[in-house]
């Protein structure tokens, strides 16, 4: 590769099928084209599905959002590094969605729900790279993720998965409307999720921190969470010194080794994981 083509990559992805090839360019722009923004896009995904009154009720009764808060975080961000990593057909990605829907089979997850937050999966990314990237995701690329989470979807057993972009799309945005509503549990998971992230720098930092995330959230995520709006200004710095952060990256040399979720230093696996370790603790021995 040549190490002062930036876009040498994107050339690359735009000779590739989205149909045929999407695997290959999910793990090209989850691994090296946008690792870092992916992996905060797939964050707010994960934070808007807690904007369902149906979803956050679940996660508080089993308590793990509340009592292993990290744990959670950390092992959704790995199942899904795994998958995009290797590819849901390689071993290890069948291996991740057989251990994703065993996890799974032990809550009573409506078909909905499940097909919102596989929609997620796909508008979220997209949604943060119009918003903050450091170029913009090329047709091949979208279509990709669309047709990459698509399959995933399936091998999940979730029914009624929208045959196009577009109405994939659609239903998302009108999930959204219908079911994003003001609920306490709602809100207990969002303080428990918001405190995690916190928790990740120093003390003294949190009362700035926790306004510049919520200056993510739109305004019915918000109301959702009965979260206070974040000033103007906060909202202005922090969608600024994103985009700044993307215009910048446009003067890196590409970037010539991954950096998956899986491939970091995660605080629930300080030596290191196995797919096996991936459950809540008290499901670990019904797993095997």
């Amino acid at each position: 590769m040549n190490v002062w083509n930036r876009n040498q990559r994107l050339q690359q992805i735009q000779q590739l099928n989205p149909i045929t090839d999407h695997s290959l360019i999910c793990r090209l722009v989850a691994g090296y084209e946008f690792p870092w923004d992916v992996t905060h896009a797939l964050e707010l995904a994960m934070v808007k599905t807690f904007c369902v009154p149906s979803i956050s009720r679940l996660l508080t009764r089993t308590g793990e959002f509340h009592q292993h808060t990290q744990k959670r975080y950390d092992d959704t961000g790995l199942l899904i590094a795994e998958i995009l990593q290797w590819g849901y057909d390689s071993e290890r990605g069948a291996a991740s969605i057989r251990r994703m829907n065993a996890i799974h089979g032990h809550y009573p997850i409506s078909n909905d729900d499940f097909l919102y937050i596989l929609s997620t999966f796909i508008y979220e990314p997209i949604r943060w790279n119009e918003r903050f990237g450091w170029r913009l995701f090329c047709e091949q690329e979208k279509l990709a993720i669309f047709y990459f989470w698509q399959a995933v979807g399936e091998r999940m057993q979730i029914r009624d998965i929208p045959s196009t972009y577009e109405e994939f799309a659609h239903y998302n945005q009108k999930y959204e409307q219908e079911n994003f509503v003001y609920s306490d549990s709602n809100r207990a998971v969002g303080e428990s999720t918001i405190n995690l992230f916190l928790s990740w720098f120093p003390a003294l930092s949190h009362p700035l921190l926790k306004p510049a995330i919520y200056s993510l959230f739109d305004e019915r995520m918000l109301a959702a969470f009965g979260f206070a709006k974040p000033s103007t200004v906060m909202v202005s710095s922090v969608e600024n010194s994103l985009k700044l952060r993307g215009y910048l990256q446009r003067w890196l040399v590409p970037r010539r080794r991954s950096d998956f979720f899986t491939e970091s230093q995660l605080k629930s696996y300080p030596r290191g994981y196995q797919l096996r370790d991936i459950a809540p603790s008290w499901m670990l021995d019904k797993l095997e």
